[in-house]
């Protein structure tokens, strides 16, 4: 799975981060978007790389400016039960 964080200018509230999330998730197979007004900051998780250009354009085309884009390998973090059900 890939994590991509992008710097997203503009958004002011809550319906702005309802905006990028729903851009997103009409342009890709997402596993999870959220995004958050007061870091100017979205997080997408995906199963698969996705184009960050196109990425960018569909943020973009919303209003808001993605101001830059950054992706790495990610791991879904394993509940806190994990590290007591060992060995059950």
């Amino acid at each position: 799975m890939w994590k991509y964080t992008l710097k997203v200018d503009g958004m002011m509230c809550g319906m702005c981060e309802s905006h990028v999330n729903d851009a997103v998730r009409k342009a890709f197979s997402v596993k999870k978007v959220t995004s958050s007004h007061s870091k100017g900051e979205t997080i997408v998780i995906t199963e698969t790389e996705i184009d960050e250009e196109a990425l960018k354009n569909a943020v973009n085309a919303t209003g808001y400016q993605v101001l830059s884009i950054g992706h790495e390998p990610y791991e879904e973090k394993k509940g806190w039960r994990g590290l007591f059900s060992k060995g059950k």
